[in-house]
């Protein structure tokens, strides 16, 4: 009975503003005076005449019922006066005149009785507020309700022209009184429609939406560090700082040598000693040579040992043995005394590269952090996606059940059929809403595939990941302090400013050695051993005493002539017999150390101002007052991070809280409103705003939800624990 009561109500206000109407109306259509503006050179004069079918205006009654006037397409509302009458153009428009602007006229409008005998007033529905998939180039579709476009009469009322300030872009400028007139605007694209047709299919690029896999966010930690490109960076950089740490030990590797080669010498006579009776030595030798040396790990000394071994053969009339093997074994050390006795560039370049090792050890961790980060926040930017998009849809289906509703009213005649065309437009915003949502999806699903993913051919990429993890509406309790204190000792940039403030206290140590002055010990030790064949085995071979045997013999004959005694010959110098033999006796003879050599000495080098090391030693010195304050910044740049971190923590469960309660009262609005207009009580507008409401709520619930989750990875990351929370053991191999 109550609701009877105010539908009857309404009706009876209706009737009654119809019936005031056609007042109204007449008092609209009553042209005024025209006042034609002087004419110019520029503009000709105009007439006034009765405008055709098609260039005027209709105002015609109809029985009873008034007819309105329907703007015409692209024409803007006219501003009303004072006394209730609408401004015109003082200059009547012709057809000519309508055609060069391009409009059109409208057709007069006929309101039709709604269901139930009550006179209703309808309105054409704009451009702007047409569904989708409405015919917005040609007459407006006629619906249930619609208003249907009147006859014209023979009386026609003179064109109304509107003002020059509202005039459209593209149109030509008229002369009219208004005394603020804007210029031409050139025409855009004038004839320009907008194509309508069925929506696309709710899927994604490149993904069958068929295969779904199902992903756990440690999971996709794992997939992560298995098959990021950064991790697996990272990762080469240590293997890399390891062959360079091997290569700086190679330092101390002993080395062997040898060198190998035949030689023939052809050496001119040039003294009666030469032992040549052809005028030239010629000497024909195979020498080798071998050399093996290194430095020691200790104490900065250098060792060598050298042997050489030659086959010599030679015409030489005053060699005894040929051909000979003569060999030689020498072995040498260097000890530095002072600079370099304790430290020196070798064993420098040995504890740089142990740093560097352990450098690059940080760097890795600190990538596998933000590594993990980046996929925490991934995967919960693709589940507020996903769940967005379902509250998207959620929306749309609640909105074509809005649509579907105000139909049935329409159809009973309990609402205008405007209201069919705003419940049109709140769907055709949701369905916006859910092809936005979409493409959210599509774009944090590929943010996450491309840190999981191992490369472009992975089969990864053509399924949909479902993310099963539920949000974390729990915030972690850490304490400031606490917090801070966990972040200065796990922290991976803390740890490389401890590393490199290492190596330069080794440069350091360095350069203070090269201060010093270098004192070397130097001592060497040989052995010499040589053999051969004796070159003749006549005595008169001699070239020194062959010439005295000759006159000793005649000596003898004439002594043995008077009596006399004969001259003894002289004593021969002969060749002893461990010197007679092969290579083998060489060696023998090398190895018995029966000829050696040694020698002991001393080698200075002093510099007389050395400003080269005391300027390395000075930059060294300021370079390591720079690392301290930049390590005093870093931590200050820490403990903001920290701070930052726990307040968006605190702050994201805060916005949660009130989040979650403006989604329930947006819900209690909603339905209360959806009552209250079921009952004649609330509008259409009210209703639409309560569902656009409740949609905002829930997604802003959801965006919290994700948020805090966000939030409490972000403070992982600031204390520098996100691998022990995530349960991630680091393996450079």
């Amino acid at each position: 009975m109550k609701l009877s009561g105010q539908i009857s109500a309404l009706r009876f206000v209706m009737a009654l503003a119809l019936l005031c109407l056609p007042v109204f109306a007449q008092a609209q259509t009553q042209p005024a005076q025209p006042v034609t503006p002087a004419p110019s050179a520029n503009t000709p004069p105009t007439q006034t005449a009765p405008p055709s079918s098609t260039g005027g205006t209709n105002i015609a009654p109809s029985g009873n019922q008034p007819q309105t006037e329907a703007p015409a397409p692209g024409s803007n509302a006219r501003p009303v006066t004072p006394q209730g009458q609408t401004e015109q153009s003082v200059q009547p428009s012709t057809q000519a005149d309508q055609q060069s602007r391009g409009t059109s006229p409208a057709p007069a409008t006929q309101p039709q009785q709604p269901q139930g005998g009550a006179p209703s007033v309808t309105a054409i529905p704009t451009s702007d507020s047409l569904p989708s998939g409405t015919n917005t180039t040609g007459a407006p579709a006629t619906q249930q309700g619609a208003t249907q476009p009147a006859k014209p009469t023979q009386q026609q009322a003179p064109a109304v022209q509107p003002p020059a300030a509202q005039e459209q872009p593209g149109r030509e400028s008229v002369p009219s009184a208004a005394p603020n007139q804007l210029p031409a605007v050139p025409a855009v694209a004038p004839e320009f429609r907008a194509k309508t047709g069925p929506f696309p299919e709710l899927n994604r690029v490149g993904v069958d939406m068929t295969e779904q896999r199902p992903i756990s966010i440690r999971e996709a930690i794992g997939m992560a560090l298995a098959n990021n490109k950064d991790i697996e960076v990272a990762r080469q950089n240590v293997r890399i700082a390891e062959f360079d740490l091997l290569g700086a030990r190679g330092v101390y590797d002993p080395r062997f040598s040898s060198l190998s080669y035949y030689e023939r010498t052809e050496t001119p006579a040039t003294s009666f000693l030469s032992g040549s009776s052809t005028g030239s030595v010629t000497q024909y030798d195979i020498t080798g040579t071998f050399r093996f040396e290194g430095l020691a790990p200790k104490y900065g000394g250098g060792y060598r040992v050298d042997f050489s071994s030659i086959r010599l053969t030679t015409n030489n009339q005053f060699t005894a043995l040929n051909p000979q093997y003569p060999t030689a074994l020498t072995f040498s050390y260097t000890q530095p005394l002072i600079r370099g006795l304790r430290f020196d560039a070798n064993r420098r370049q040995i504890e740089v590269a142990k740093k560097n090792l352990s450098l690059t050890d940080a760097q890795f961790r600190q990538r596998a952090i933000e590594t993990i980060t980046a996929v925490q926040r991934a995967y919960w930017d693709l589940v507020f996606a996903l769940r967005n998009l379902q509250i998207q849809r959620d929306a749309v289906r609640d909105a074509r059940a809005q649509l579907e509703h105000n139909k049935r009213l329409v159809a009973e005649g309990m609402l205008a059929p405007i209201d069919v065309v705003a419940a049109e437009a709140q769907v055709s915003g949701f369905e916006q809403s859910v092809y936005t949502a979409l493409e959210d999806v599509n774009r944090f699903e590929n943010n996450l595939k491309n840190l999981i993913a191992e490369n472009r051919q992975s089969p990864l990429w053509n399924v949909s990941l479902i993310p099963t993890d539920p949000v974390d509406l729990n915030a972690p309790p850490v304490a400031l302090p606490d917090a801070i204190d966990t972040a200065l000792k796990n922290r991976p940039e803390l740890k490389q400013s401890d590393i490199v403030q290492a190596i330069n206290e080794i440069d350091q140590r360095l350069y203070r050695e090269q201060t010093k002055p270098q004192v070397d010990l130097i001592g060497s030790y040989g052995v010499v051993g040589a053999a051969g064949a004796l070159n003749v085995t006549d005595p008169t071979a001699n070239p020194l005493t062959s010439s005295n045997i000759e006159i000793r013999q005649r000596l003898n004959e004439l002594l043995a002539i008077q009596g006399l005694p004969p001259l003894s010959p002289p004593a021969q110098t002969s060749i002893p017999d461990n010197l007679v033999g092969g290579y083998t006796q060489s060696l023998q003879n090398l190895a018995a150390n029966r000829y050696n050599n040694f020698r002991v000495g001393v080698q200075l080098n002093l510099p007389l101002r050395n400003r080269t090391a005391e300027a390395q030693l000075g930059r060294s010195l300021v370079e390591g007052e720079r690392i301290q304050t930049q390590r005093t910044q870093l931590e200050q740049l820490i403990q903001i991070d920290v701070r930052n971190a726990l307040q968006a923590v605190r702050t994201a469960e805060s916005k949660l809280r009130a989040a979650a309660t403006a989604r329930q009262a947006s819900e209690q609005q909603y339905e209360s409103e959806q009552r209250k207009f079921d009952a004649g009580q609330s509008t259409l507008f009210l209703v639409l705003e309560r569902q656009t409401a409740l949609t905002t709520a829930r997604g802003n619930e959801l965006r919290a939800q994700t948020d805090l989750n966000k939030a409490i990875a972000e403070l992982q990351r600031a204390t520098g624990n996100a691998l022990e929370a995530n349960n991630v053991t680091v393996s450079v191999r």
